[in-house]
């Protein structure tokens, strides 16, 4: 009798341990599955590629969605998008913005790709200003001139996360008085809330404890076809400006505002980006092509009392972006410099203009040129600036 309870309990025991060992191997199974699935985006974006610590400071990458499926990622170095992915006229997704697939590709070398710009987008002439007497040497960091905040801007720190939800993220930092050269005590806060209506909207606010200049901008490099997907000359490409600041052959604005009309920069009716791009004209040989500062008209404005920049659309994929803003000009960038050395997320190469920039700013040089508009900001102001990248569908 009592072998034969003996037998039962060793044979209960037998069958209790092979399934604890079942249950152990299926939570294993599925812990293995759910770190798989935290570790990638839905888009296939790897976060642990993002994850580091630079100089003290941890670096993580950040998810934005709205309830249209689009999705935002976004790192707290450099307030880089690393990704956007947006729907064509089927409702397929595309990532349309160019980037890479970890973090070190973008600390290897200086570059811009999706990163916010300070304190100063676009070039200051000879990196000198002038403030109440005094003059000030910034960094020099494109041939003789300063360029985007200098050799180690905002593109190139690691900024604070105050609040991150669902479909929005809030980034701070000071740079501290004499970072780069520019005087001042500089809290900035910069928000990105991603919308239902499929607006990535930037929300730009600083202040200062010292006069300063200040124009700070977003540096996405676009391609509505998906990113590496060939070039982008056959976009279709408005912007609302009846003037440009032309520059010399170092791309500093020689002060004057010139009318768009009769030149290749009239892009006030709808046209290919590349149907005029080959034309014999002198700013266009500056630039390779299109790096300039277009001047906005004032008019029309969106419900938000913001400014219609610019709308590019793509005619195979059908995919739109319109430009607002409540800054006086945009930059348009044509990806002239891009030369197929970069390879990006999906493993294709950057090929020569294979994206656009449409950065919304104040105009290039503006702390040496009085007749444009100023970017100074003293103590007991308060600078503020908005962007918004509005994405859509039309059925051409």
């Amino acid at each position: 009798m009592k072998a034969t309870k003996l037998l039962i309990a060793t044979f209960i025991s037998g069958i209790c341990l092979l399934s604890c060992k079942e249950t152990k191997k299926e939570q294993s199974i599925e812990t293995l599955k759910e770190e798989m699935e935290e570790s990638k985006l839905s888009h296939e974006l790897n976060v642990k590629n993002f994850e580091t610590v630079i100089e003290g400071d941890s670096v993580k990458l950040y998810t934005l969605k709205n309830n249209n499926g689009m999705e935002v990622t976004i790192t707290n170095y450099g307030q880089r998008l690393i990704s956007l992915h947006a729907p064509d006229k089927n409702g397929n997704f595309e990532d349309v913005v160019l980037g890479f697939p970890h973090l070190d590709n973008y600390r290897a070398k200086k570059n811009y790709y999706g990163a916010t710009i300070g304190r100063y987008g676009n070039r200051i002439a000879k990196g000198k200003f002038t403030i109440d007497g005094t003059t000030y040497d910034l960094a020099i960091n494109n041939n003789e001139n300063h360029l985007h905040g200098g050799i180690k801007g905002f593109e190139s720190v690691v900024w604070n996360v105050d609040e991150a939800k669902d479909d929005y993220i809030v980034f701070s930092r000071t740079s501290p008085d004499m970072e780069e050269g520019y005087p001042g005590n500089l809290k900035v806060s910069v928000r990105y809330d991603l919308t239902n209506d499929n607006e990535l909207k930037i929300f730009y606010k600083a202040e200062t404890d010292k006069p300063t200049f200040i124009n700070l901008t977003h540096h996405s490099f676009f391609n509505l076809k998906g990113e590496g997907n060939g070039d982008v000359t056959d976009h279709i490409m408005m912007i609302n400006a009846d003037g440009f600041t032309p520059v010399n052959s170092g791309l500093i604005p020689n002060g004057e505002v010139v009318k768009v009309e009769g030149t290749p920069f009239d892009f006030t009716q709808p046209k290919p980006i590349g149907k005029d791009i080959e034309e014999e004209h002198e700013q266009l040989k500056f630039a390779n092509g299109y790096d300039h500062n277009f001047v906005l008209n004032e008019e029309p404005k969106n419900s938000e009392g913001l400014v219609l920049a610019a709308k590019v659309v793509e005619p195979e994929s059908g995919r739109t972006m319109e430009v607002y803003t409540d800054e006086p000009g945009v930059q348009f960038y044509g990806g002239n410099f891009l030369t197929g050395a970069d390879i990006g997320k999906s493993g294709k190469p950057y090929v020569f203009r294979g994206s656009f920039c449409l950065e919304t700013q104040h105009f290039p040089d503006s702390p040496n040129q009085p007749n444009f508009p100023s970017t100074r900001l003293d103590p007991g102001r308060t600078y503020t600036s908005t962007c918004v990248y509005k994405f859509g569908v039309e059925y051409i």
